[in-house]
């Protein structure tokens, strides 16, 4: 019996592309004659047949739209999902959301599991674990075999497909100038690890901040926390030995903790320490003093996400569209938490 064969494989054994070996067995006028006999009877040879993935996308539409989010801790990942929906619907499509819970292996299972015929198209935001290991072989093969992915927030740029991002490296300078304006000097940023790119671009722009400004950048003035444990003794140290005036947390619950435990400590928010925080969540609203905060629009972000997919899933061109990289401009909404 002959191994079954991959688009893969016969683009390996005959030195072309996927692309082609793709266009050639659909018979396109962009592939010549000769290449296109070649690859035809060596997939006849070894009985290749498209696998079932292909198929179900090309030839039974599902009419279903996989998404997969990191967590649903976080209000910005439920906002996004809301967008997706809420346009998805709208154009006919349903929506079937797993949940990686920062985990590779679970990203991986729950990609494989709707990609049996279950779904048309991706649309993810990468699990911390992903970005950690810098691994996205799961999603090459997915891309390989003609399922559409669109990538949001949580990105890498090895892999090419449609982006929707967050103007964090821009809005991040914008609310530490908003600290310095309001007299501030000694400013901390609280991140997570380097291999989220989110953190890093707005890392980035506190940076271009203080520099502008000509304030030097004080690693000590720099906490960097796992993600996934709790912070709180940790906070309480850093902000007991360093003088600190304002903080820009990289997420929300950063943000609400480092609030906790400046007030234990007995300082004043914002007269002694003013905080501004990533998304604008229901913590935000109802904490006291109400966050300063910067909305980062994930509803809007979810439908821009939906809308692309559904766009390149339905399109009917030869060439296909270039990918695009969609940037959705963030807003600082000025509360209690932040001198005005």
């Amino acid at each position: 019996m002959k191994p079954k064969i991959t688009l893969k494989d016969i683009a390996r054994e005959l030195d072309v592309s996927i692309s082609t070996v793709s266009k050639a067995l659909k018979n396109s006028k962009e592939i010549s004659k000769d290449t296109k006999d070649r690859i035809k009877a060596f997939a006849k040879f070894y009985n290749y047949r498209p696998n079932n993935i292909a198929l179900s996308l090309k030839n039974k539409k599902t009419k279903n739209i996989g998404v997969v989010i990191p967590d649903i801790v976080h209000h910005f990942f439920t906002t996004v999902f809301r967008g997706i929906e809420m346009y998805a619907n709208k154009m006919g499509y349903n929506v079937i959301v797993c949940i990686s819970d920062e985990s590779f292996d679970k990203e991986v299972i729950n990609m494989e599991m709707l990609a049996n015929g279950s779904i048309d198209g991706f649309i993810l935001s990468l699990s911390a674990e992903t970005q950690r290991r810098n691994d996205f072989t799961h999603l090459k093969e997915l891309l390989d075999q003609g399922i559409p992915i669109v990538l949001f927030d949580r990105i890498t740029e090895e892999i090419e497909c449609d982006k929707v991002i967050l103007n964090d490296a821009e809005i991040a300078c914008e609310a530490v100038n908003h600290f310095i304006k309001s007299g501030c000097r000694k400013i901390a940023l609280i991140t997570t690890e380097n291999y989220f790119n989110v953190s890093e671009s707005r890392k980035d722009g506190y940076a271009v901040a203080l520099r502008s400004n000509n304030i030097e950048i004080d690693q000590n003035l720099i906490l960097t926390l796992p993600h996934e444990i709790d912070n709180t003794d940790v906070m309480t140290k850093f902000f007991k030995e360093n003088s600190i005036d304002a903080v820009l947390c990289v997420n929300e619950i950063f943000a609400i903790q480092s609030m906790s435990v400046i007030q234990h400590l007995g300082f004043n928010v914002p007269s002694d320490i003013s905080i501004i925080g990533f998304t604008d969540g229901i913590l935000s609203r109802y904490s006291s003093p109400k966050l300063s905060t910067i909305a980062q629009h994930g509803q809007e972000m979810g439908e821009l996400a939906a809308k692309l997919l559904i766009n390149r899933m339905e399109s009917v061109e030869v060439i296909e569209e270039p990918f695009k990289t969609e940037i959705i401009n963030a807003t600082l909404i000025k509360r209690g938490s932040s001198i005005n």
